[in-house]
């Protein structure tokens, strides 16, 4: 048996890197044509843009392994099968259950690969692109609101208008309540910057709002400051979700902000989706490797590889297209996370059991 594993291992896992490199190569080209236009805006220039997708090549990498190990796996068995090698294997005593445990072996590296891409590359990388391209640009990090970003911390609300890639704040305005959702100060600073575990505020003003039992009598005091003190829980690492799509943040990035939304008792279910995703995504190249094999003992001998290519592109488009569908359905009808990001996998698995299942029974 480990004299198969091994053959496995040297029949399946060159292929699987040749397909990856021709799609991240096919990412990264797509990405180098939608950055020309970025040229010549603010310092933005052909060094920052090879930089720039040359950073972006991880996310791919995490985005096109499960794909990868599809294709891989289905040229494969099909070369295998051509050769009339798996017949071989099978008359020699081996079952499809034996042949699948090899190649799933091989399916759980390239998981620890996609797991490990995924949390310790994609996310530093993904920072560090935009971070740069930002600065390059002359821009700032982009809000959903006109007003910029709007975060809620305990009896605080916070709005910030401008968001710089090294987290300094620009023009922050923070509006503290009282228990009874009474207004109690008002805090504007020109700026912020986060060091020794809190954020220090430049030129600030603040009005204080004193309420007594006769209204006549509530009194309103205003200060000014050049540097304060500004404790809150929030922190750089959350601001990250503004610079890179949650599905590309680490798991731990996304449970504090998700701990941090929570708290505040602020709706969770994207991030929440995007945290089961970060770790049910990997178990796809397992599945896709059971999605595989049946195709190894269906495919005729005449059969081409471009045929296998195609049906190998056809189905890891399908399973990317139902991964995303599932996770904005998911969001926008507050399905549990599980559910959302689990499905596609699922349905995909209990295709590839049917088909063995099938091929068993002949």
């Amino acid at each position: 048996m480990r004299t198969l594993n091994r053959y496995f291992w040297q029949e399946t896992t060159l292929n699987i890197l040749l397909i990856m490199l021709g799609l991240i190569s096919m990412f990264s080209f797509f990405d180098l044509i939608q950055e020309l236009d970025s040229i010549g805006k603010g310092n933005y220039n052909i060094n920052n843009m090879l930089l720039f997708v040359f950073l972006s090549i991880p996310g791919h990498v995490y985005e096109v392994v499960p794909v990868a190990v599809l294709i891989g796996m289905m040229v494969s068995l099909g070369a295998l099968s051509k050769s009339s090698e798996l017949i071989v294997m099978r008359v020699s005593g081996l079952s499809i259950l034996d042949i699948g445990i090899a190649l799933v072996k091989v399916g759980l590296a390239f998981t620890l690969l996609t797991f490990l891409v995924g949390e310790l590359i994609t996310p530093i990388s993904e920072k560090t692109a935009q971070r740069m391209r930002i600065n390059a640009t002359d821009a700032v990090v982009a809000q959903d609101f006109k007003s910029g970003l709007w975060v809620k911390d305990n009896q605080s609300f916070i709005n910030v208008e401008n968001v710089l890639p090294d987290a300094t704040l620009l023009n922050i305005n923070i509006y503290e309540f009282d228990e009874n959702f009474k207004l109690t100060t008002i805090s504007n600073a020109k700026k912020a910057a986060y060091s020794q575990q809190r954020w220090r505020l430049d030129e600030v003003t603040q009005t204080q709002f004193n309420y007594a039992e006769n209204e006549e009598n509530n009194t309103v005091k205003t200060e000014f400051f050049n540097k304060a003190n500004w404790e809150s829980a929030l922190r750089p690492e959350l601001l990250n979700v503004l610079l890179i799509a949650p599905e590309k943040m680490s798991a731990w990035n996304l449970y504090s902000f998700i701990s941090h939304l929570a708290s505040n008792k602020q709706n969770t279910t994207r991030y929440d989706v995007a945290l089961w995703s970060k770790m049910i995504y990997p178990v796809a190249c397992v599945v896709m490797v059971i999605l595989a094999l049946p195709f190894g003992f269906l495919q005729q001998r005449s059969s081409s590889n471009s045929s296998k290519i195609f049906i190998g592109i056809l189905l890891g488009v399908v399973y990317q297209i139902m991964n995303r569908v599932f996770i904005h359905l998911g969001v926008l009808n507050d399905w549990p996370p599980l559910i959302s990001a689990i499905a596609p996998t699922v349905l995909f698995l209990m295709a590839g059991l049917a088909m063995i299942m099938m091929i068993e029974r002949r």
